[in-house]
């Protein structure tokens, strides 16, 4: 019996699940690792720590299914997006930590830049807005910051890549420098129009061509595991940043379906078919999976901070031992007493794109309590999402009919039935819920033909459950309000003036 492995590497985690030809889990294995924040508003991981935790997964899961390596028909990769690594070609070692997507140090760098009027430009290119979330100014920041760097990327010693790339080199033992066209769009290097890196970004960030990995699509055989990883050579025939992955797990795609996956943030995307479209709310245009060679776009609104608020409580604020207990914490109050917590720990995303805005929690009384808070938190989660549902309405100028989810957090029931009250549309919750993982194993085994078409594994998404709106809209939009009062209270603050 052959299985598709897929290799999900996370903010927190690193994943590795077999699927086989049903799309059902054969095994999963996971394995956190570290966080590092040197600074305020920076945050890095340990290159070589991903990597180990991966490979250490990936040979657990084959373990838990009984199987051998030479029984895996290919392997799909799916990442956190925008992270930045930058290695020794020679060694394979990285000359910094990776950069994570969250990380803000080079907000200022943004500024700077959208101060001298490259904004507009950049966005035509790219199709995304001009900050430190996306890769171009971290790079730039290790060429800068880091000693010796910037010369040894001139003289074509060295490699960047986001997290796909860098497990791919490490997979084939540094046989192949490569990455996909959905995480190629993250960097504002790469014009989303042509599929190509654009030279007018790279001199405008002074960023050497040398270091940039080989585009490739989502879905085709893109090079082989070393022999003496696995015991076996295994095609490595699937890559898409994490998001585009879901999308192409939840089956959305073609225009107008939209999904959103709460993981450490939140990221809803909706397709848009092989046409992009421009926003005009903040959100940004990106490339989306094909398992064909015409290109496919989506709308993308991202929350930075969903998932990693739990995570907070239960580390920061210590009023919870594992994130599974918010919800039961959540339950003990009938609503949330008049409390808003904006979890604004790194800025907000879409459709705000404040990097100065920072976490709040307001309207505390002498009644509040832990349980007032976890459920703000909670509710935090969907109102992001439905500002970002708003502003991708109005760009696509269509009314949603339904949510599909995904994601750690969608097993809080009480979760997502207050996301279908406020958004005033069904959420569907699939019957698999690791749409990250199995997008990238259909885009993998498509490429291989262990799935033959797009309609056979159409055929094997279904829904587990459907949260049908029950709250009045007077009442939801009573909430909204609150919230948006809420934000505005939150952005701004770093650099809030005093007196």
């Amino acid at each position: 019996m052959s299985l598709i492995l897929a290799l999900d590497q996370g903010t927190t985690s690193s994943r590795a699940l077999l699927f086989d030809e049903r799309g059902s889990i054969r095994a999963l294995a996971q394995k956190e690792f570290g966080q590092i924040f040197p600074k305020p508003g920076w945050v890095e991981h340990d290159p070589n720590e991903i990597w180990a935790t991966q490979l250490a997964v990936a040979t657990e899961a084959i373990a838990r299914a009984g199987v051998n390596a030479a029984d895996i028909a290919a392997i799909g990769i799916t990442n956190q997006r925008e992270t930045t690594i930058v290695w020794d070609r020679a060694t394979g070692e990285p000359v910094y930590n990776a950069i994570v997507w969250q990380d803000r140090r080079t907000a200022p760098m943004c500024d700077a830049l959208k101060a001298a009027g490259h904004e507009p430009l950049i966005t035509a290119k790219t199709g995304l807005v001009l900050d430190a979330y996306f890769s171009a100014t971290k790079v730039k920041w290790l060429l800068d910051n880091v000693p010796g760097v910037r010369e040894r990327a001139i003289g074509g010693a060295l490699a960047f890549g986001t997290v796909d790339a860098w497990l791919m080199w490490k997979l084939t033992g540094g046989a192949t420098h490569a990455t996909d066209v959905t995480n190629a769009s993250r960097t504002l290097l790469f014009d989303v129009n042509l599929s190509a890196w654009d030279s007018e970004l790279l001199e405008l960030f002074d960023i050497p061509r040398s270091l940039l990995p080989e585009v490739r699509m989502s879905s085709g055989v893109i090079s082989e595991t070393a022999g003496n990883l696995l015991a076996a050579r295994i095609p490595i025939a699937g890559v898409a940043g994490d998001q585009q992955a879901a999308l192409f797990g939840q089956r959305c795609t073609r225009a107008g379906l939209v999904k959103n996956t709460y993981g450490t943030g939140c990221f809803m995307l909706m397709h848009t078919g092989p046409t992009p479209i421009r926003s005009r709310h903040k959100l940004v245009t990106t490339a989306a999976c094909a398992a064909g060679k015409v290109p496919q776009y989506a709308l993308e609104g991202s929350v930075f901070v969903a998932g990693a608020a739990v995570q907070w409580l239960r580390d920061g604020l210590q009023i919870i031992k594992t994130s599974a207990e918010v919800e039961a914490l959540a339950r003990r109050v009938e609503d949330n007493g008049g409390v808003y917590v904006v979890p604004a720990f790194a800025g907000l995303g879409s459709p705000h794109w404040d990097a100065y805005a920072r976490g709040t929690i307001v309207g505390l009384t002498r009644g509040t309590g832990a349980a007032h808070i976890a459920r703000a938190t909670l509710e935090s989660i969907a109102y992001q999402t439905a500002d970002v549902l708003q502003a991708m309405e109005h760009d696509a100028a269509v009314r949603l009919s339904e949510l599909r989810v995904d994601g750690g957090a969608t097993q809080n029931d009480l979760l997502m039935q207050f996301q279908a009250d406020v958004l005033g549309v069904p959420v569907v919750r699939p019957r698999v819920h690791e749409t990250t993982a199995l997008g990238a194993a259909y885009l993998a085994g498509l490429a291989v033909g262990y799935w033959k078409t797009d309609s056979e594994i159409d055929a094997q998404w279904e829904a587990e459950r459907i949260f049908e709106p029950q709250m009045s809209r007077d009442r939801a939009d009573t909430l909204i309000h609150g919230w948006r009062k809420a934000v505005l209270r939150a952005k701004g603050w770093e650099d809030y003036p005093v007196g």
